[in-house]
């Protein structure tokens, strides 16, 4: 049951339980001006059921169809609007009144940007894939082991089994792990208005994407490297980066993302980069180090202290790619 409005009482789904019962019936006497809302199929026949607790209870058919894409692009062209996947990051930023969206777009039953397949020698991941969902996949840890081992490791199992690589993507937020796979590993972004994005133009600094105004993610696109390992610092209470590397080795050349650092978001290293293309081991990154400039200082650590993970983390990620 949630508040919509100040006189508005909607109940979502309920079930004729004593104690839901009850608590209705006493925050009626507290607040007799209230209006309840009932969902169809739901909370209208409780309410109805309940009727005699005030003879002028309102129930509306809130309910709606599940959406499809087409359905769910074109209530994103609300400029009000926010995009509801996995809602790791929107669900908190609601309980904080930091956000207070007109629209809330349910992305969860689009079945067309979910799932894991193999296209043109890539592994491609649908936007509302979930992070348990791509650790589990047979075909990234056959392919992509790194990448199925960072999903593994995201947040804790909650999150894990709640949030979606499209909505990590969208959010890119400066400590999340996905970025660094995405901008490691060359990939592309597919989105609702038909654009392939690269990823070293995706991403535009501390929360900020390609993405125009409503526009969704719909899949990414990971090239199979020869080697990839990601390695990261990780802050105890949250679960995200505190410093997180993810190096890729691909034929020719090698890529090397840093999430949790930068006051920018996650970004390529490219003095790790050269000397690991002439060299792959952790021995190429000696004398190879982050100045301090730019780095996320706070009260979990210094911007010389995370400079200096982001070396550390990168000769790991190296070994552990092997």
């Amino acid at each position: 049951m949630t508040t919509a409005g100040e006189a508005r009482i909607r109940v979502m789904t309920v079930d004729d339980h004593p104690v839901f019962r009850d608590g209705l019936a006493a925050l009626l006497a507290v607040h007799p001006d209230l209006e309840l809302v009932g969902e169809a199929g739901n909370g209208a026949e409780a309410l109805e059921a309940w009727a005699t607790l005030r003879p002028d209870v309102t129930v509306m058919d809130l309910s709606m169809p599940v959406m499809g894409g087409a359905e769910a692009i074109e209530a994103m062209k609300d400029e009000d609007a926010k995009a509801l996947a996995g809602g790791q990051t929107l669900i908190p930023t609601l309980k904080q009144r930091l956000a207070s969206p007109t629209t809330l777009v349910d992305l969860n039953g689009i079945a067309e940007i979910k799932g894991i397949c193999l296209k043109d020698g890539m592994v491609a991941i649908g936007a509302g894939t979930r992070h348990a969902e791509v650790a589990d996949s047979a075909d990234v840890q056959r392919l992509i082991p790194a990448l199925a081992h960072l999903a593994a490791h995201i947040g804790d199992p909650q999150v894990r089994n709640r949030g979606t690589l499209g909505g990590s993507l969208a959010n890119n937020d400066p400590s999340a792990c996905y970025p660094a796979a995405v901008l490691g590993l060359g990939a592309t972004v597919h989105t609702s208005a038909g654009r392939a994005i690269a990823a070293d133009d995706y991403f535009q600094g501390m929360f900020e994407t390609a993405l125009g105004e409503g526009e969704l993610i719909t899949s990414v696109d990971f090239p199979v490297p020869e080697k990839a390992a990601y390695m990261k610092f990780v802050q105890p209470a949250s679960r995200f980066a505190l410093t997180g590397v993810f190096v890729a080795k691909f034929l020719g050349a090698v890529r090397v993302a840093v999430t949790g650092a930068s006051e920018s978001g996650v970004f390529r290293w490219p003095e790790a980069e050269k000397a690991l293309s002439a060299n792959f081991s952790a021995g190429a990154l000696d004398g190879v180090a982050l100045g301090a400039d730019g780095m996320i200082g706070d009260l979990h650590g210094t911007a010389e202290y995370r400079a200096h993970l982001a070396g550390v983390m990168a000769r790991r990620a190296v070994t552990a790619a092997g």
